[in-house]
């Protein structure tokens, strides 16, 4: 059915909500029998790129010169790095460093979000290396011991990583304690449930599959809404001095 014209999605100075209904599909240099959806990139302003991928059996995403991050949302892809071949199904995850040769390939149908960033180095240490895991194997915490409301770091909270990538679920109810103000950019992919974002002085109803980019100082806040939990994955740059990271 025509939606006459009508969507969720909402492009503001600050911030951008992409729902499912506005996606675009385009296929990126390199990709074989995949096809990218992106969400975000410098052409808005931001600092990295976000896009998903979505893979046709035997498909292949292609190269990169930044670091990146990659999630499975559906399906299972092998990562070939390091003379290694690692198979990653739903909820895995990898971080690949800028300047690794690798190549990310799909065994079946399969849909993965991709972070791309890049490499902010530090004279003082030695930048991060390859990560292959799953989000099952990371320990959770709660957020401001809240624990309705908790949190997974998919990357060590260390110097030598300049972004940070975690997982966020919050029970039926739960909310943030504080509208947040920083000078960090976000990332999120909303996974699962649903809630109530405010983002700048913009009240959004957000679900499963919604995307949403939040610049510096953009008034933020989440409650989640619904009979299950919310969840979703989110991105920041970290770690690193205002002055490294001038805004655009």
């Amino acid at each position: 059915m025509h939606n006459l014209g009508q969507t969720r999605s909402s492009h503001q100075r600050n911030h951008l909500l992409l729902t499912a209904d506005t996606f675009v599909r385009t296929s990126l240099p390199g990709m074989k029998s995949c096809s990218a959806i992106v969400h975000i990139g410098p052409a808005m302003g931001a600092r990295f790129a976000e896009y998903t991928a979505e893979f046709e059996t035997g498909g292949e995403l292609g190269s990169t010169t930044a670091q990146r991050f990659i999630y499975v949302i559906e399906g299972s892809v092998n990562v070939e790095a390091n003379g290694k071949t690692s198979g990653l199904g739903a909820r895995g995850y990898a971080y690949l460093p800028e300047g690794l040769h690798h190549r990310v390939m799909s065994t079946r149908a399969s849909r993965i979000i991709v972070i791309e960033k890049p490499y902010q180095a530090l004279h003082s240490v030695e930048p991060p290396g390859l990560i292959v895991s799953s989000e099952d194997a990371v320990a959770s915490h709660p957020l401001d011991d809240d624990p309705s409301l908790q949190v997974k770091c998919l990357l060590p909270d260390e110097m030598n990583f300049d972004c940070a990538v975690n997982t966020m679920v919050y029970q039926p109810g739960a909310a943030l304690s504080m509208v947040e103000m920083h000078v960090m950019e976000h990332g999120l992919r909303m996974l699962e449930g649903g809630g109530i974002y405010r983002l700048g002085d913009s009240w959004y109803a957000v679900t499963a599959g919604d995307f949403i980019w939040m610049g510096p100082w953009c008034p933020q806040w989440f409650g989640a809404i619904g009979k299950v939990p919310a969840k979703y994955l989110i991105y920041k740059d970290f770690h690193r001095h205002p002055w490294a990271s001038p805004q655009p």
